[in-house]
């Protein structure tokens, strides 16, 4: 496993991470993430990401569980959490950044780890209802108290990320140090070009989120929406559509011969191509099962084979025909 710092951070994540959306508590339970996460560790994982809101904070109750289970070391992981959109409908406590909000989320999810600090928060959504300089100043007093030691946002623009920067800057507040974007072979913009300056200019760090486009680049949509599959699962219909789109559906299929002649599977491609971009931190990986956890770290291994005509033809096979 390769570790790689984050962003111009001292700190250092492993290039492949186990993430809990969907997965914690919605389709596996305390048993089987205590499993998945000793063998992420075990292959050399050391960092697992959650949120607030995943399964209404089971999901944060479910990890901190195993944690304590598996009896690891609190030095030998890092593990994060999100906050925005809240578990309860108080004016103050849903899709907000406020301090009220933001104090009393740390400590909620705190809690429900059973831990005494996590290593990673983030804004998980910008919040344009609340000033930027007080929801900077919050977070960097969670991390001043000791209770996270570094912060980040997610799915935020390039514009917002330095305007947060920016103002830690001026009144000596800690900085965001990481985002967390969707990047894909699908999902490209933000993280190749919108992000570009913010790389030099104030050393981000990325911990990327969904490689395989929800599983649509595993090719398991390829006839439909299986059972048991994400896009199957209630209140997540909304994923239908993106994962049935026509012509990613195809593009999947073209891919699949390539990564066939390279001794993968496309997913252990998609993932492999996301790893290549020497501003990923790391990439974070859901699984349901042993079997999908052990096939996709192993995409860490074929990396060494995307050299610059194999990464030309994935972007010749992925493009929409009007641009092939």
């Amino acid at each position: 496993m390769i570790y790689n710092h984050l962003g111009a951070s001292g700190i250092r994540v492993s290039q492949l991470s186990l993430g809990s959306w969907v997965t914690f508590a919605t389709q596996v339970d305390e048993a089987k993430a205590a499993a998945l996460m000793r063998q992420a560790f075990d292959a050399g994982v050391n960092f697992f990401d959650n949120a607030e809101a995943y399964a209404g904070g089971a999901a944060e109750a479910i990890m901190g569980r195993a944690l304590k289970k598996l009896g690891l070391r609190r030095a030998s992981y890092l593990v994060s959490t999100k906050f925005f959109w809240g578990l309860h409908d108080g004016p103050n406590e849903k899709n907000t950044l406020n301090r009220k909000y933001l104090l009393q989320a740390i400590d909620g999810s705190l809690q429900r780890f059973g831990l005494d600090h996590l290593d990673l928060i983030y804004c998980h959504r910008p919040d344009p209802g609340t000033p930027i300089e007080e929801t900077v100043r919050a977070m960097s007093d969670i991390v001043s108290q000791g209770k996270a030691l570094y912060w980040g946002t997610s799915e935020w623009s390039a514009e917002q990320v330095m305007q947060a920067w920016s103002v830690a800057e001026r009144y000596g507040l800690h900085k965001p140090r990481m985002e967390q974007p969707q990047y894909n072979i699908f999902t490209r913009e933000k993280v190749e070009r919108e992000f570009a300056r913010l790389y030099r200019e104030i050393g981000l760090g990325l911990t990327t989120w969904s490689p395989l486009a929800s599983g649509l680049l595993t090719g398991k949509y390829a006839s439909g929406v299986p059972q048991g599959s994400r896009a199957s699962l209630p209140g997540y219909e909304w994923l239908k559509e993106r994962v049935l789109m026509p012509e990613r559906v195809e593009a999947v299929r073209r891919l699949a011969p390539l990564a066939a002649d390279l001794g993968a599977t496309v997913g252990q491609l998609a993932i492999a191509w996301c790893l290549k971009n020497p501003h990923v931190s790391t990439v974070i990986l859901g699984a349901t099962s042993s079997e999908q956890l052990a096939e996709n770290l192993k995409a860490a291994e074929l990396v060494t084979k995307l050299e610059e005509p194999v990464m030309a033809e994935i972007e010749r096979l992925a493009a929409p025909p009007a641009a092939r």
